[in-house]
């Protein structure tokens, strides 16, 4: 198509995505009281701020006049993201889909069935952790103190909990990808095994909002397994490609050109051309010219 024209569908499609955010950002509005309870569920409360010496347990409160309004957007927001993203991400996949060849649709039809239960196997286990984490950080609060928490900051705690954990799980499906577009053999990353695993575990040490073991751990100890799947799938697809160029490129693939210099072998001689002189010349030229 023209520019003009795929312009054009790109304001349609993001047209029908910002609608969808929209219409179930409106929806969660009605329900925000409910999320931001669910959001919130991890940090033991307390009763009164009478029992809330020391690091047993927190308030959550609203510290300025417009928390509850902005907490509310946040929360509607955050919703309509999650719950409309098959929209949006079939808009975003329709967009660019006429323009993959086939072998490219396959690949992102196997990236995106693995990383929607990696991000949501990830968010799910941040959750899991997130009491655990949240006690440890109060358990550091000295006696004759009060934990008074911003329930805009537990949300933000939470939040990041949930994308750090989600996106940490993608890791090793980029990996993949990688080998799948033959960036990476599966044989170069088991010789990055060592760096991996050390750098995973600091990874989970400076990711993780909180500064207990119990996260770093919580997260590094699945991607380092999932780390292993991804060698192995590698090494796999590593075989399967070679016996694939074997056999030679499919219908829609180009083949590969030897563009290797050859040597040019000597001018062959012409013959002298006979010279003409007066009426057989025209112009200047003989007729041959």
């Amino acid at each position: 198509m023209p520019l003009v024209e795929h312009l054009r569908e790109l304001r349609n499609r993001l047209a029908k995505a910002v609608l969808a955010i929209v219409v179930v950002m409106i929806v969660a509005a009605f329900y925000s009281e409910q999320l931001m309870q669910f959001l919130a569920e991890p940090v033991p409360k307390c009763e009164d701020l009478a029992n809330s010496d020391g690091g047993n347990c927190a308030i959550v409160s609203f510290n300025t006049l417009t928390s509850p309004f902005t907490t509310t957007i946040k929360v509607s927001l955050m919703a309509g993201l999650i719950v409309s993203s098959p929209v949006w991400l079939y808009q975003l996949w329709a967009f660019i889909a006429p323009g993959l060849h086939k072998h490219e649709k396959k690949y992102t039809y196997y990236f995106v069935s693995a990383a929607v239960p990696l991000f949501v196997g990830g968010a799910y286990l941040s959750y899991v952790i997130l009491p655990v984490s949240i006690k440890v950080l109060l358990s550091l609060t000295p006696g004759g103190s009060a934990n008074i928490l911003s329930l805009d900051e537990v949300l933000d705690f939470t939040i990041r909990m949930v994308l750090v954990f989600g996106l940490a799980f993608e890791l090793p499906l980029l990996l993949i990808m990688l080998n799948l577009v033959g960036i990476v053999s599966g044989r170069r990353m088991i010789g990055w095994w060592r760096g991996v695993v050390m750098g995973v575990f600091i990874f989970g040490a400076v990711a993780t909002p909180t500064t207990d073991p119990v996260g770093m751990i919580a997260l590094s100890g699945p991607i380092i397994v999932l780390y292993f799947v991804a060698v192995a799938i590698s090494l796999l697809n590593d075989k399967r490609r070679a016996r694939k160029e074997a056999e030679g490129p499919a219908d829609d693939e180009a083949s590969e050109l030897d563009l290797t210099p050859e040597s040019i072998d000597s001018a062959e001689p012409v013959a002298a051309l006979p010279e003409q002189t007066g009426k057989d010349r025209v112009n200047g030229y003989d007729d041959v010219t």
